[in-house]
């Protein structure tokens, strides 16, 4: 949980204040890096996401990441990259990513605010939501293409695949 440590006053409006209300209606766990950074842990299906928001004041915009833990082998990296192709032009915003110098996978989502008066929490929230949809979504696919031994393409359809009601 969020250990208040003195006001924080931002110099204009931050998108950053309505992730912490949101944060705070679902009693998640979040924490400020400086005024313009915070972290949270986000609950998905099959693991928790370390979440990281930036706020830059100079482009008005907002960025969000979702990062989920996991290990890419060497070996494996081509095949991860292979996948990730294969999603991205699926998704209908945001990307996934692995950043090179951690080598960590992430789904990414910037939110430019230039010219609007601020973001509404509406549009945090369904950042944030898609962030864990699609988290939850990749995966399984990690997990077939990494420890399954199964092709990107094979991963990518399980992927995909809408599921239904309950079995």
């Amino acid at each position: 949980m969020y250990t208040k440590s003195g006001e924080r006053h931002f110099p204009q409006f931050s998108p950053l204040s309505l992730l912490e209300e949101f944060f705070f209606q679902l009693d998640w766990s979040y924490s400020y890096i400086n005024d313009t950074e915070l972290t949270a842990e986000i609950p998905g299906r099959w693991c928790v996401y370390s979440l990281f928001a930036s706020w830059k004041e100079e482009t008005e915009s907002l960025m969000i990441s979702a990062s989920i833990d996991m290990k890419i082998p060497n070996n494996k990296r081509q095949f991860i990259d292979t996948l990730l192709s294969s999603i991205n032009p699926r998704l209908w915003f945001g990307h996934f990513e692995v950043a090179p110098e951690v080598e960590c996978l992430s789904f990414r989502y910037n939110l430019i605010l230039r010219g609007s008066p601020s973001a509404t929490l509406e549009q945090v929230e369904e950042i944030v939501m898609a962030a864990v949809t699609e988290c939850d979504r990749l995966y399984p696919a990690l997990q077939f293409v990494l420890w399954g031994g199964k092709t990107p393409e094979e991963a990518l359809m399980a992927a995909m695949m809408e599921t239904h009601g309950e079995a």
